[in-house]
């Protein structure tokens, strides 16, 4: 007996790994390697690859391929239709499946709609990348990024709302919401 609830139209290979609570609806495919943990929501139409791990919690809604080395740890959210890339000068003539590049999602980092995470890539804790954005480097812990490619636009809170921090230099805020205080120190955010 699962501890997961699967629509009856998806595809769960032998040896995938599917934490309790969590929810996989139509047409979703998860690949006998995939390592997932509990309370995730996979929406219509996701794919996930035999090395693939992810968190607690974790958000993807429909239309999301989460390739081969990519991690996602607990809490993130992946917008409808964003892309995760593995092979950073794919061919269709040449096989690279030995130069996969890892992909790191931190916790409760946001991927918004349609944007495009490139090979390779670190998304800091709680990130934000806005919709479209295409994420090419590395994103620090808390930083809001927008735009093709992506550049930093602002902070964002664990609430997911926008500080009154300048991109560098120092400074604190707090958060209107939760009252968590952020401070800004040498150009890294972090909660005091």
């Amino acid at each position: 007996m699962s501890n997961y609830t699967a629509h009856a139209t998806a595809i769960v290979d032998d040896g995938a790994v599917i934490g309790e609570g969590s929810r996989v609806w139509h047409w979703v495919h998860i690949s006998g390697g995939a390592r997932i943990g509990k309370a995730c929501s996979f929406g219509q139409n996701v794919y996930v690859g035999n090395r693939v791990v992810i968190g607690d919690n974790v958000k993807i809604q429909n239309n999301v391929s989460v390739y081969d080395n990519v991690t996602l740890e607990d809490g993130v959210f992946c917008g409808p239709s964003m892309v995760f890339t593995n092979v950073y000068n794919p061919r269709a003539e040449v096989s690279r499946k030995d130069e996969y590049r890892d992909t790191l999602i931190k916790r409760g980092a946001t991927l918004g709609a349609n944007c495009t995470i490139v090979c390779g890539c670190t998304v800091g804790e709680y990130a934000f990348v806005g919709a479209g954005a295409v994420v090419n480097r590395d994103v620090p812990a808390f930083a809001l990024m927008l735009g093709v490619p992506a550049r930093q636009a602002g902070w964002m809170s664990r609430f997911g709302e926008r500080l009154n921090l300048p991109l560098t230099g120092n400074a604190e805020t707090v958060c209107p919401h939760t009252g968590e205080r952020y401070v800004l120190r040498d150009g890294v955010c972090a909660l005091a």
